[in-house]
């Protein structure tokens, strides 16, 4: 049994990455698809909103689905069927094409991301103690391995279409061979509880767990718009605020991307000791005050602290909330992750746009009070997590696999 949880584990962690390479595969490849179809970055920026569309619809097909045909089916279905479109946009000739390209990648890997996430879920319960966090701290490093390959195929004179299409179809392989490590099913429910622990769990089932589901969306929205924000905006900030060259203004965004990998790496431990409620509430009051150093802070080193410190404080929110989600209701585990993750999703694409609509009125920096707003907010709604009667036991540190 150890064995097996520490390969479904270990599984998972590659599904995550898969789904950071295979993302991160298309963000590096972006300038090139762009000239090979021609088109304006006005007309390119329209075209990304197909992408988000298109995720937003299959995270909210493959919630349900995983439910019903379970993780074992739908994860590395999703992950050969994302593999197989990674190639679409680099094919495209038209802005047509591209189009019907995006939304086909887009639904592929919000598709991947809801059921490698509710599979997650999963493997979390049977572990009896956090690990969420390093899944989503995985992901990020499947980006950096994009950069890395698409990097090293450039150099070799690889094309675009080329390089798309063998990480794609490595992406295929690696998926295959994983699926048998999966978990078979969602671990069971405890049932035979005594009356007095059946009445304090309110989140499972009915109404109260639907409308708290709602509420950690919302809460979703709000920290996954201040990421989106953070990767559009950060070094713009630096560049045009502050007045920094180029290549120092792209370290803005790098610092906060470290920071939150960081912190995700270190999240589970956190969550451990303190519960998830204490890193959602102090991770978003340190998100606020990042934010708010860098809106208000006229020197550059306090940006670079600012940027870290907002990174930091945000790397372990979208983490919990899709752990609470999941296990609002173990038997409903996808459709809950992916209301989160869907209306989460909405909120990382508007950040960006909002913040540009923002600086028609006030400058860029002061801008991001809005996102000191929303970090505070977030702290305030933390205590949705305090009646998380199905969050991991603390007490139960021994799992399996450590």
């Amino acid at each position: 049994m150890e064995r097996s949880l520490l390969g479904a584990r270990v599984a998972t962690y590659v599904y995550f990455v898969l789904c950071g390479t295979l993302m991160g595969a298309w963000v590096v490849h972006i300038p090139a698809v762009e000239e090979r179809v021609g088109v304006s970055h006005a007309t390119l920026g329209g075209l990304l909103v197909l992408l988000g569309l298109g995720a937003f619809a299959g995270m909210q097909v493959a919630g349900p689905l995983t439910d019903r045909l379970g993780t074992r089916v739908v994860v590395p279905a999703t992950a050969v069927l994302c593999g197989a479109s990674l190639v679409l946009p680099g094919l495209a000739r038209d802005p047509w094409t591209l189009a019907g390209a995006l939304l086909v990648f887009g639904a592929c890997n919000g598709g991947l991301d809801v059921s490698m996430n509710a599979h997650a879920v999963h493997v979390e319960k049977a572990y009896g103690r956090p690990v969420m966090s390093g899944f989503h701290a995985t992901f990020s490093v499947g980006g950096v391995l994009a950069a890395l390959v698409a990097a090293g195929a450039t150099s070799a004179g690889a094309s675009p279409v080329a390089t798309m299409a063998a990480i794609g179809t490595a992406s295929i392989v690696i998926a295959l061979v994983s699926l048998r490590a999966l978990m078979p099913a969602a671990p069971a429910t405890e049932r035979t509880g005594s009356e007095e622990e059946t009445h304090a769990s309110p989140a499972v089932g009915g109404r109260s767990s639907g409308r708290r589901v709602w509420l950690l969306a919302v809460l979703a929205l709000m920290v996954m718009l201040c990421e989106g924000a953070a990767n559009d905006w950060s070094a713009l900030h630096l560049r045009d605020v502050l007045g920094a060259s180029t290549s120092t203004a792209a370290f803005a965004y790098g610092t906060f991307a470290a920071a939150m990998t960081i912190g995700r790496l270190l999240a589970d431990r956190v969550v451990t000791r303190f519960g998830s409620m204490a890193v959602l509430r102090h991770g978003a009051i340190m998100a606020a005050a990042g934010i708010t150093l860098v809106a208000l802070g006229p020197w550059m080193w306090a940006a670079f602290a600012g940027w870290a410190l907002f990174g930091l404080g945000l790397s372990g929110t979208v983490p919990q909330l899709f752990s609470a989600a999941g296990h609002a209701d173990p038997e409903a585990a996808g459709t809950n992750v992916s209301r989160v993750a869907g209306l989460g999703y909405v909120g990382m694409l508007a950040g960006p746009a909002v913040i540009g609509w923002l600086t028609h009125v006030v400058a860029l920096n002061h801008t991001f009070m809005l996102l000191t707003l929303l970090c505070v907010t977030t702290a305030v709604g933390a205590g949705v997590l305090r009646t998380n009667s199905d969050a991991v036991p603390r007490s139960e540190t021994a799992g399996a696999g450590r």
